[in-house]
């Protein structure tokens, strides 16, 4: 296994990286078997996004704070753990925005496709599944569409569900809903394609995020898993994600 090493602008992940480098080499992007991240979930969000572009299967190794989608840093049998580990295929949402001026935008997401109020004033949007109307008008300060990969992160922040990989569903969580007050979301098959429509968006205007790819004044956000994407994520075999998303779930 022919690693290349990946780390985060951050001191604890550069000297990570400065030190595997010394013990194993950093084959260049294009010749190597395996992209070894190193820093935090938001680096190795960065790392499975280029990954779509080289394909090349993702190890991450935890080297900021909560690291849910990566292994534990071990500088020790590195080319070991490699060879052995379990592999984790990861499908993005994606997203087309169309936005007030008229202009057509897309983008893909490995987390969650989010909505958000960009005022004082909360968003007025419409919710069509599959062509059916769901719910003609939610008040809110916005909505996520989360794949079971990204349901530990912002979805879980506003409330929504934790999904296991295996599941093949989606998780649809309102942020703030104010009417209707008790509704608190949705799951959803992985199948479903969601028309998210902005209401009064001159006056009551709504962003759309994809990961960290951001698109202003949206009017319609089509949302729908692109299962033509591939992303390979590994993990040392103690590590099982599936695991992990059930211990989460019994957490204090």
């Amino acid at each position: 296994m022919k690693p290349h090493f990946y780390a985060a602008d951050t001191k604890q992940a550069a000297a990570a990286k400065a030190e595997l480098v010394v013990r194993y080499g950093d084959t260049p992007l294009d010749d190597a078997d395996v992209v070894v991240a190193l820093g935090g979930d938001g680096s190795m969000l960065r790392a499975l996004h280029d990954s779509i572009a080289h394909g090349k299967p993702v190890f991450g190794m935890n080297r900021g704070s909560v690291g849910f989608l990566l292994n534990e840093y071990r500088p020790d049998g590195l080319l070991e753990r490699l060879s052995h580990a379990q592999t984790v295929i990861l499908n993005p949402l994606h997203m087309i925005v169309r936005t007030l001026d008229g202009a057509a935008q897309e983008a893909l997401a490995i987390n969650e496709v989010s909505l958000l109020r960009e005022t004082r004033q909360a968003a007025k949007l419409a919710i069509r599944i599959d062509g059916i109307t769901r719910l003609e008008e939610l008040i809110c300060d916005g909505i996520i569409v989360s794949t079971p990969a990204g349901s530990t992160a912002y979805n879980l922040s506003a409330h929504g569900p934790i999904i296991p990989l295996s599941a093949g569903i989606l998780a649809l969580t309102p942020i703030s809903a104010f009417r209707p007050r008790r509704w608190r979301g949705a799951l959803l098959p992985q199948t479903s394609r969601l028309v998210l429509e902005v209401r009064e968006a001159d006056n009551r205007p709504v962003s759309a995020v994809a990961d960290f790819t951001e698109i202003r004044d949206v009017e319609t956000v089509e949302v729908w898993m692109e299962n033509t994407v591939n992303i390979a994520l590994l993990f040392d075999p103690e590590m099982n994600l599936d695991e992990r998303m059930i211990k989460e779930q019994f957490m204090p």
